[in-house]
């Protein structure tokens, strides 16, 4: 072995070997194997690049699928990526951009053909980065989101759910991004604090408060106090002017007892002089303004609840272009912004506009493109959860799936109690459309969402038609042969595609074969773990638990893991846009795979819900992984120089210091088998770094240099110097898998045989009657009292080249300042009357 480990030297040909082996493939594992074991990848975007929390996800992954691997266990890790529909069609518009085309100007068709192409290039760079890293997935089982048997599954997933009536289409509230023309899902919404302004606008009422006042002595409130007894008109603060042309009604709290005489009567709606009611609402909030609410049903989701319940008109006034409708009459055709500032102009023009002051708000962004967010009527297909939350709900709750912490289970449980139906049909092209067909003839095909004109398509514009409910189309695989309506059109599909939640929510069982009945599904579903974030504990983990007790009749897998998030040092999101972001390419690259892995492993613990990202522990992991390979290397040439070491010879502990460093070694594989079921990753490499590099390095090596120099004790020592580091090795490997597997080579144990890899030889078990309570204890207190001498040792100044023995030690401690030395008699005292079996054989101390 070479004086140091350098990892590039090392990595690249280790994992050639893995792969060449086959043992990431569970079928070609060697041995009779009757448990299995199985995980499917968290599918990353193929649009993604490997950040800080894929590392983190994937070292915990594969920490977990290597020791049960080494455990006997039929181990599947199957990976795969994600079609990814927004990020990878918008990833796609920028690079056509560059050639001055749009998507409409190529068409559909194209455009996809376009899509197909860059993944080719691109869409597999993620799983090269994962290959890096160290991830012994099978790679002959990697799945795509848009790979033919997938969309198979998924059109029948789609299908089952619209005959059993669970699927539906209408008009609700989406999340619309303007510039991506689409609604979108909640996780691909970013918040950003906004400096904005609350507008106060009176709504003047219908009928005047008071028989004994007339229309010219209204009075105004004063600008701190606002009392609608007193005053003709109602107050209601506002961020959002441009909206209030929608305006239905406004809405107060049922608790309120300023506007408890007001509820029932009507006011007039500024500018558009249109009479709407006042109404009572639980949502609204007493504090937020005067505690008077504009109700816009069609341009927000608080809005649409109360609408609902009231039975409120509902009238969009923003397109979804991010335009004004003809709705809002004499503002049609203006920008927001636009149609903002004419607004208040006007309210300030008619005596309405109160005042204005400072607000700072959150306002909801696209994550894709950074366009603000209009909530948006818009007609949709939609899945009802009523009956799919509950069996998903109980799973949880009676603990059939354990999330871990326990703490996220209330998070995930309220989430289903409160689900609201979910809306899955986006406007993209990049995809899995709708298995739904339109007849041309009958409705017209520009009833099924946003179409292009041929006059608006050289504009790159959208022409929007909303339709009703009824439309005249049929639910079906394949385009059906005749249309069943108009006996004559050829029946067009539907131009949406589906949420990409939708299909990665059958991803623990579409990978696996379903809807085919195969081996696979067999043996490895339900799968074994789910370890994510917990930002998509709801939105992807929820929706596997049902998709899969609906289809497949049994929970997708038994345990979810939610690890920790990783924030830059400042404690705040990592963002690549920002500059905030550490690529852990640049991590390996600089420090290799495994200082990586167990630099960010050691940073966290089982119940800590965030952590700060130090780039320090990667380097002291780099250091680390140092050490053991030259602790590695020590120990092969002390049990070379034994010619005739006994391969599978047993172990004898004969000195105290033997019985102890034996003792905390099968403690040590105890604990680590613990920590690692109760994903305490952390805290097992905690543990295995202290005991290598202190107990072991620091202490026994020490001893062991004296005991190789005893004729009677140097084969017994290189014995158990062998079987600690053979042992040792197997420990470390699922954390630090590369240096480990290619140390046990170097040193002989593999033997250079595939069947010899680390990476398949059997996992350390504790030997219970090896553990010696006694010895440890006597061991560590020994051990203090030496690391007390040897300082009292260079306070007295004793040449580092002279041995003394601790009898004569302690006479110059008599002899000395005894304020320095005088408390030492009665530990020495002790440790004399404990010292007939300990053989401390320590550097200059005899």
């Amino acid at each position: 072995m070479e004086s140091a480990y350098e990892p590039k030297k090392y990595e690249a040909e280790i994992y050639q070997r893995w792969e060449a082996s086959g043992f990431f493939n569970p079928d070609k594992l060697l041995g009779k194997r009757s448990k299995k074991y199985s995980i499917v990848i968290p599918p990353p975007n193929i649009t993604g690049e490997l950040h800080l929390g894929h590392a983190l996800e994937n070292t915990i992954f594969d920490i977990i699928i290597r020791q049960k691997r080494m455990n006997g266990y039929k181990t599947l890790w199957l990976p795969g990526t994600d079609h990814a529909g927004i990020a990878t069609q918008n990833v796609v518009e920028k690079e056509l951009a560059k050639e001055n085309i749009g998507r409409y100007q190529l068409g559909r068709e194209k455009f996809v053909e376009r899509v197909w192409q860059w993944k080719e290039k691109y869409g597999n760079l993620i799983i090269e980065q994962l290959k890096k890293l160290g991830c012994s997935c099978d790679w002959l089982r990697l799945r795509f989101t848009l790979d033919d048997d997938y969309a198979r599954a998924v059109q029948t997933a789609f299908i089952h759910y619209y005959q059993k009536g669970y699927i539906y289409r209408g008009q609700r509230i989406v999340n619309w991004c303007p510039r991506c023309a689409t609604a979108i899902s909640d996780i691909e919404i970013k918040y950003q604090e906004e400096k904005s302004k609350l507008w106060y606008i009176k709504y003047p009422l219908e009928t005047q408060i008071g028989a004994d006042r007339d229309a010219d002595q209204r009075r105004y409130p004063r600008e701190s106090v606002f009392d609608p007894r007193e005053s003709a008109y109602i107050l209601v603060a506002t961020t959002r002017p441009e909206t209030m042309l929608g305006d239905s009604a406004v809405a107060v709290s049922p608790k309120d007892e300023r506007y408890k005489n007001l509820v029932g009567q009507n006011v007039i709606l500024p500018i558009v002089n249109r009479p709407i009611p006042i109404v009572a609402h639980r949502l609204v909030d007493l504090e937020f303004g005067t505690g008077a609410l504009k109700i816009t049903p069609a341009h927000d989701a608080v809005d649409w609840q109360i609408g609902q319940e009231n039975k409120l008109a509902v009238i969009n006034v923003i397109g979804p272009d991010g335009r004004m409708t003809k709705e809002a009459g004499q503002y049609a055709g203006s920008s927001v912004k636009e149609a903002r500032a004419r607004i208040i102009e006007e309210l300030q023009k008619q005596n309405l506009l109160v005042k204005e002051e400072d607000y700072q708000h959150q306002i909801s962004l696209c994550d894709r493109c950074g366009t603000a967010i209009e909530p948006q009527m818009s007609l949709q297909w939609f899945v009802k959860m009523e009956h799919l939350a509950k069996p998903a709900y109980d799973a949880v709750a009676k603990n059939k799936i354990n999330i871990i912490p326990e703490r996220y289970q209330k998070v995930y449980l309220d989430w289903l109690k409160n689900i609201k139906d979910w809306c899955i049909s986006r406007q993209l092209w990049w995809g899995h459309r709708l298995p739904v067909w339109f007849c041309v003839n009958q409705t017209g095909i520009s009833n099924d969402k946003f179409l292009i004109s041929k006059q608006k398509i050289e504009n790159c514009k959208l022409e929007i038609e909303n339709s009703s409910a009824d439309e005249h189309f049929i639910v079906s695989a394949e385009r059906p042969k005749q249309c069943p309506f108009c006996k004559s059109c050829k029946m067009e599909q539907s131009a949406d595609v589906l949420d990409t939640w939708f299909s990665s929510a059958l991803w623990p069982f579409a990978t696996l074969g379903w809807p085919n009945k195969t081996k696979d599904l067999a043996d490895y579903y339900p799968t074994s773990l789910l370890s994510t974030a917990r930002d998509i504990l709801y939105l992807w983990v929820a929706r596997m638990v049902f998709s899969g007790l609906e289809f497949v009749k049994k929970i997708p897998f038994k345990n979810v893991y939610i690890h920790s998030t990783i924030l830059n040092p400042e404690g705040k999101r990592m963002s690549k846009s920002l500059g905030t972001g550490v690529d852990p390419l640049g991590l390996i690259e600089q420090y290799g795979a495994d200082a990586t892995r167990l630099g960010l492993i050691m940073q966290i613990n089982r119940d800590q819900q965030a952590i700060k990202f130090d780039e320090r522990s990667i380097l002291s992991a780099r250091n680390f992984i140092n050490k053991l390979w030259n602790v590695s290397r020590f120990i092969s040439l002390q049990y070379e120089k034994i010619t005739d070491l006994k391969k599978n010879s047993s172990i004898r502990p004969i000195t105290l210091s033997d019985k102890w460093i034996l003792s905390s070694f099968n403690r040590l594989i105890d604990d680590t088998n613990k920590k690692i079921k109760n994903y305490e990753f952390g805290e097992a490499a905690a543990a295995l770094y202290g005991f290598t590099w202190h107990e072991l390095a620091d202490w026994y090596l020490e001893i062991a240099k004296r005991q190789m120099n005893d004729e009677k004790l140097k084969q017994n020592t290189a014995q158990i110097l062998k079987f600690i580091i053979q042992s040792l090795l197997k420990l470390w490997h699922p954390f630090i898998p590369f240096v480990t597997e290619e140390i046990y080579q170097q040193i002989g144990f593999g033997r250079g045989e595939v069947a010899g890899m680390l990476i398949v030889t059997a996992w350390p078990m504790a030997d219970k009657k090896a553990i010696n309570n006694k010895a440890e204890k006597i061991f560590n207190e020994s051990k203090d009292w030496i690391i007390l001498a040897r300082r009292c040792r260079s306070e007295a100044k004793i040449n580092p080249k002279e041995a003394i023995s601790l009898d004569k030690l302690f006479a110059l401690f008599k002899a000395g300042d005894q304020a320095i030395y005088g408390g030492l008699e009665k530990e020495y005292k002790k440790y004399n009357s404990e010292r007939q079996e300990i053989t401390c054989y320590l550097t200059k101390i005899d």
